[in-house]
């Protein structure tokens, strides 16, 4: 079974920082990131009057978390949406707040590790990389596609790709003569592409299977307008992790969580106003990582960055 080789990242962790607001009685929690539903089963499991509303673009993912969740009935609320859309998905199941939010970015066990996903770079396969397969372009059409300036442009932007220029070139000029359909193609040609003197620790694609990905499912823009909404979703006392795996999810993660959790009364002020007081308080210093215990039991953890905080107050 899929799920038997997933162990999701810092689980304990992030249930414990949630902890006071799933607590609550008929308390509702957010699972922004359903994937393979190892984070939600541990969580109803342990807070027996919680409901979790679960998201999820990828409907392959929704059917694995279904049966695997199928035991705990109602409590558990399937929900086929980006993550942006949850407020949304709240509505639409009449919860007019949620009490913890969480999301584990970027993608999943189950995207990894079925080759004809197209996400890993260390099996040929068909360069698909969507999240929803119902929907929109998959990598291999950005490549035939995209113009050499676009794909500088996402290669530098998504993958921070120092070599962007020189791949993109190289994959305009290789797509001419037959169409980059199979990573192994798209592998072969960033080997190629990169200069003896400029190799890496590490695949010297990865960067470039990055920034396709992010690009196929947009998910720098729906991770920005996804984080207003879950943080607006909550209730006083309400708590959310984030769980990011690169600097560009952790970066937005970052200023938009420190926004909210700082004053906004104007500089000279004799004394602080109700209305400017913190909206969150943060639940961590900076990023938390994941201990070595972690990192030697689940080598996905090694990247991951947390951030948590508590909800003070509801703007009037």
């Amino acid at each position: 079974m899929t799920e038997t080789r997933h162990i999701p990242v810092l689980l304990e962790r992030s249930l414990d920082l949630l902890a006071p607001a799933l607590e609550r009685p008929g308390a509702v929690m957010v699972d922004a990131t359903l994937g393979l539903g190892g984070h939600t089963e541990a969580a109803l499991d342990r807070f027996p009057g919680l409901t979790v509303v679960g998201l999820d673009r990828d409907t392959d993912a929704l059917a694995a978390s279904g049966e695997r969740l199928a035991r705990f009935g109602e409590r558990f609320q399937p929900v086929h949406t980006v993550y942006d859309g949850i407020r949304e998905a709240l509505d639409d199941l009449d919860h007019a707040a949620a009490d913890a939010v969480l999301f584990d970015l970027g993608v999943s066990s189950m995207q990894l590790d079925e080759a004809e996903r197209g996400f890993a770079y260390s099996q040929d396969a068909p360069l698909d990389m969507r999240m929803d397969r119902t929907t929109g372009p998959t990598a291999a059409v950005v490549l035939a596609e995209y113009p050499e300036d676009e794909l500088r442009r996402i290669f530098y932007a998504y993958g921070e790709e120092k070599l962007a220029p020189r791949y993109a070139r190289r994959i305009v000029e290789a797509r001419q003569s037959a169409p980059i359909e199979r990573s192994g193609q798209l592998n072969q040609i960033i080997f190629d592409a990169t200069p003896r003197s400029a190799q890496r620790t590490g695949h010297p694609a990865k960067r470039v299977y990055q920034a396709l990905r992010i690009e196929v499912n947009a998910e720098l823009a729906a991770l920005e307008a996804a984080l207003p909404a879950a943080l607006d979703s909550l209730t006083i006392g309400g708590r959310i992790v984030v769980l990011a795996y690169q600097s560009l999810e952790d970066r937005i993660v970052k200023r938009e969580l420190a926004a909210r959790s700082r004053s906004t009364a104007p500089a000279g002020l004799p004394m602080e106003l109700p209305e400017h007081r913190p909206e969150y308080r943060l639940l961590v210093r900076g990023a938390e990582l994941a201990d070595e215990t972690e990192r030697a039991r689940n080598p996905r953890a090694i990247p991951v960055r947390l951030r948590a905080a508590e909800r003070l107050r509801i703007p009037a």
